[in-house]
Parts: C-alpha cells; sequence; structure tokens
C-alpha cells in the first residue's frame, strides 16, 4: 500500500470511495443519503482542502482523509480539522485509515500546524493522541466527542473559544 497526495485524475474515485465509506453509517439517520463525498468536492472546489491523502494498492484508492482550515473564536489560525477520513469498506480494520491518519499529522507537522481537531470517537482517535479539551468546543456536539492533538511541542499554549469549520460541511 502506498500513500500519496491525491492528484486531479483521483477526484471521481475519491468521491466514490468517500461514499461508500459512508453509506449506512451508524451515525447517519436511517436512510439517510451520505454527504461526506460532497464536503470533501466543496473544500476543494473553494481552495479550503489543505491536504488530502489517498491510500492505493494494486486495486486502486481504497482510503482517503482530508484536512481544511478551522477558524477558533472567529479567528483563522495554524489549526486544522481532520475528516472526512474514508477507507472502502471491504478493507476496513487493517490499519489503512491509521496509516492516513499518521500521514497527514506528519505533513501537517512539518508545515507548522500548530494543532488539528476532529468530531470523532474518543477510543478510537485516542490511540493517535486525540483527547478533548475544555479550551476548544464545537457548537451543539458533546464535548468528550471533540477531540484535539496539539502538534507544535515548542507551543504549550492552546487557544481557547469556539470551533468553526469551513462553510462546506454546513
Amino acid at each position: 500500500m502506498k500513500i500519496r497526495p491525491e492528484i486531479k485524475s483521483d477526484i471521481n474515485a475519491i468521491a466514490a470511495l468517500t461514499y461508500t465509506a459512508f453509506e449506512n453509517h451508524p451515525h447517519h439517520e436511517v436512510g439517510a443519503k451520505p454527504t461526506e463525498h460532497l464536503i470533501v468536492n466543496n473544500l476543494r472546489d473553494s481552495g479550503a482542502l489543505t491536504l488530502s491523502l489517498v491510500a492505493e494498492d494494486e486495486t486502486g484508492i481504497i482510503g482517503h482523509i482530508a484536512f481544511s482550515p478551522v477558524q477558533i473564536a472567529g479567528i483563522d489560525c495554524a489549526w486544522f480539522g481532520l475528516g472526512p477520513v474514508s477507507v472502502i469498506p471491504w478493507q476496513q480494520g487493517k490499519g489503512i485509515g491509521g496509516k492516513l491518519i499518521n500521514a497527514g499529522l506528519d505533513i501537517l507537522k512539518v508545515q507548522y500546524a500548530e494543532g488539528i481537531v476532529l468530531l470523532g470517537e474518543p477510543e478510537y482517535y485516542g490511540r493517535f493522541g486525540f483527547k478533548a479539551h475544555p479550551n476548544l468546543t464545537l457548537a451543539d456536539v458533546p464535548a468528550e466527542y471533540f477531540l484535539i492533538k496539539l502538534l507544535c511541542e515548542n507551543n504549550a499554549d492552546i487557544p481557547a473559544g469556539e470551533v468553526n469549520y469551513h462553510p462546506s460541511f454546513a
């Protein structure tokens, strides 16, 4: 398996993969159709897709992860949102998502990102160092599911305020 930045010819495969990965997702309402593929497309179209990585093997693209800028307390900053992360259903549970997460974190750290936020399962994302923190909140989300990871060890200060994702997430 190889992890690399997306290229233009990957766009349709990423959309199909993301749709399939989130179809019948347990956090969606029963019968609801996935919209995560639209989020990725809208981020890309608006120039807000900071980092987009794919995992591929001999069969093609089997995983994808997106990172985009967030605002904290209404201010642009060096923090980014992780998500969505997608793995084709028959490849889930094999560590592909984890490899995409770690690769993305490594790249953003080198690019001087200060931190990452995400909405997700604490048990899963905790293994990558994500945890809830009282300084950062996301409206209408239980605090234990809004997780952060500080990337810049030199700057131990975690900003405070409500986090806003790009409008593509609305």
